[in-house]
Parts: structure tokens; sequence; C-alpha cells
């Protein structure tokens, strides 16, 4: 009893675009002028929860209340649904989403 054998060629897959988020830091955080630990409007606005606050991991920051050690970053980008929420509420206008 034999088998079956695929003899079709494999079709490519197909490249999926990736969703680009950039987030501004001269405007939000490092040299800005807002503090992203106050504002994170982005944050509590993003429903599948795209970007995470993080401190930065440099040696330069000493002081952990610096809000320049704070940062807002799209961690997880794949999860984006593309609704532009976090772009609308944003009032420094740091963000831009590109697919």
């Amino acid at each position: 009893m034999g088998s079956k054998v695929q003899t079709k060629k494999l079709k490519k897959p197909k490249k999926e675009k990736r969703t680009k988020i950039r987030i501004d830091y001269s405007i939000c955080g490092e040299d800005g002028k807002i503090d992203p630990r106050d504002c994170a409007k982005c944050l509590k606005v993003c429903d599948p929860a795209v970007f995470m606050m993080h401190s930065a991991l440099d040696l330069i920051y000493k002081d952990p209340n610096d809000p320049q050690r704070w940062r807002i970053n799209p961690q997880w980008g794949s999860l984006c649904t593309h609704c532009l929420k976090c772009v609308d509420i944003c009032p420094e206008n740091a963000i831009s989403i590109t697919w």
C-alpha cells in the first residue's frame, strides 16, 4: 500500500507587511518636555497593549526619577490593530504608524 506524495510545486509564502510604530523621543521622554510617566495616554488607550514603559538601561541616568530615564516603547507592534487611537491621543504628536 503506497502513500500519497504531493507532486505540485509549493507556493512561496507571501511577505506580510509589518507595522512600524515610531515614537519621537526628542518630544516624549529623553529630550522632550513631557515625562512619559505623567502622560502615558498611549498606554492607557491601546486595547491590545502594544506599548510598554521602561527605564533606560543607561548608566548615565543616576536618578531613577529623572524623566529622561523613562521611555515608552512600542514593544509588541505585531498586535497593533491600526486603530490609530494612540496617534490621536498623543498630546505632542510623537507617535507615527506605518504599515
